[in-house]
């Protein structure tokens, strides 16, 4: 039994049939019917079911059964982009979100980095191998959109700057009555991100700044609900064994299975 509602499966087979149809594929001619193919690509996100054990479950060879995964991910990913999101967001009525970055683990990649003999997929920060996504979440830390993904060496500011128009659409949402929460890994766009106060070298902070953080750290600390409720929910983000450019469109399509089966988007 999978940990997730009937009527989601049901989407995912929709949407299966869907491209099935626009790529003119012919009746009989796949190994696993709609329904199948979803409880397989189901199986993958919500267990971390191993490829080869899915492959044995449904008696299809191990590139088979890549391609069946590819196919589910792709017709999730196809989700609204962020200047949708936002827009959602204000038509929701929240007078702030939070932007975060979360890394998600992957296996050892031997990718060279800009820096000698540091892989580029290679955090720093948390010892691992893995791409950085940027998640956007409403004031109660519900994900509402997740970026394509960056590897995992760059800093938060760096992913955000290297993603065209999330910076530009934030700044457009922001006004006097609406702002975007941020952690200190963004101070360097705090022109347009609503960062704590970075204590400086040598001296403390003012008491009147220390209430600020203290306050604003309050607001922000439910951000870490949305990384943590996708990362709980599909074991599959917890570490992906695919390319790890694929990280971005994968953590997309957990984000609308999740909506999906909690019939929430904002």
């Amino acid at each position: 039994m999978l940990p997730i509602g009937e009527p989601t499966a049901s989407l995912l087979s929709r949407l299966l049939a869907e491209e099935r149809f626009r790529r003119g594929t012919r009746s009989g001619r796949r190994a696993l019917d709609c329904d199948r193919h979803a409880v397989l690509v189901l199986r993958w996100f919500l267990d971390a079911t191993r490829v080869a054990q899915l492959a044995a479950d449904n008696q299809l060879s191990l590139s088979s059964t890549y391609r069946y995964l590819h196919e589910g991910i792709d017709v999730l990913a196809a989700a609204p982009g962020l200047p949708g999101a936002l827009l959602a967001a204000r038509t929701a009525g929240h007078t702030h979100v939070h932007l975060d970055g979360t890394v998600i683990h992957t296996d050892r990649s031997r990718t060279p980095g800009p820096t000698p003999g540091v892989d580029l997929w290679w955090s720093g920060k948390h010892h691992v191998h893995g791409g950085n996504v940027q998640v956007l979440t409403a004031p109660d830390g519900w994900p509402l959109w997740t970026s394509p993904v960056r590897p995992g060496r760059e800093h938060d500011t760096t992913c955000a700057r290297g993603h065209p128009g999330l910076l530009d659409a934030i700044e457009d949402w922001t006004d006097d009555t609406h702002v975007v929460l941020a952690d200190l890994g963004y101070d360097g766009e705090n022109t347009r991100l609503t960062c704590p106060f970075k204590t400086p070298t040598g001296s403390g902070l003012s008491e009147d700044k220390r209430t600020v953080n203290t306050l604003h750290s309050a607001v922000r600390a439910v951000a870490e609900r949305g990384n943590s409720l996708l990362k709980t929910t599909f074991k599959a983000l917890r570490r992906v064994s695919f390319c790890p450019w694929r990280i971005g469109a994968i953590t997309a399509a957990a984000l609308v299975l999740l909506h999906v089966e909690h019939d929430r988007t904002t």
